[in-house]
């Protein structure tokens, strides 16, 4: 039974030893680090301190997930917002146009009419730079602009 109890005596040493060994060892980075953010305050201003663009890296690749996640859905809202714009804009121009023609009224063309074609002006460039931004230039159609975007600015990044 001695034998059994001195294994166990070992056992226990051997695990305080290395308790010990990873206190210390973790007591010697402490100090370590301490020392070189005391260093790299005295010497870095605040905004290029390498322990503090360090952290700052950390904390942005923590919150990439979320912030692509957030830029999707603000994306998807954008081009919801230019969808109803859209067919808000070209409904009441074409009920505009039945009016004008019921009442005898020259119809406005589209030249004519400034705001019209400034808005579809708008809705090109934003298709345009979403399609040279992917590399889909030649591509027409009723693609998804938000995933083309989001995939070319920030899963691109």
């Amino acid at each position: 039974m001695g034998h059994r109890h001195d294994a166990g005596d070992n056992y226990h040493a051997a695990v305080d030893g290395l308790v010990n060994l990873f206190t210390k060892a973790n007591n010697d980075l402490t100090v370590v680090h301490n020392r070189l953010d005391k260093e790299f305050r005295q010497i870095y201003p605040d905004n290029v301190n390498p322990m503090k663009l360090v952290s700052r890296i950390k904390k942005m690749q923590d919150e990439l997930p979320s912030l692509k996640e957030q830029c999707g859905e603000l994306l998807s809202a954008k081009q919801d917002l230019i969808d109803k714009a859209r067919k808000t804009i070209v409904g009441n121009r074409a009920s505009l146009q039945r009016v004008q023609r019921s009442m005898g009224m020259p119809v406005t063309s589209d030249s004519d009419d400034s705001a019209y074609t400034s808005f579809n002006e708008v809705i090109d460039e934003w298709t345009m730079q979403v399609r040279s931004r992917t590399g889909d230039e030649g591509h027409e159609g009723s693609e998804d602009i938000n995933k083309m975007l989001f995939s070319a600015i920030v899963e691109g990044n």
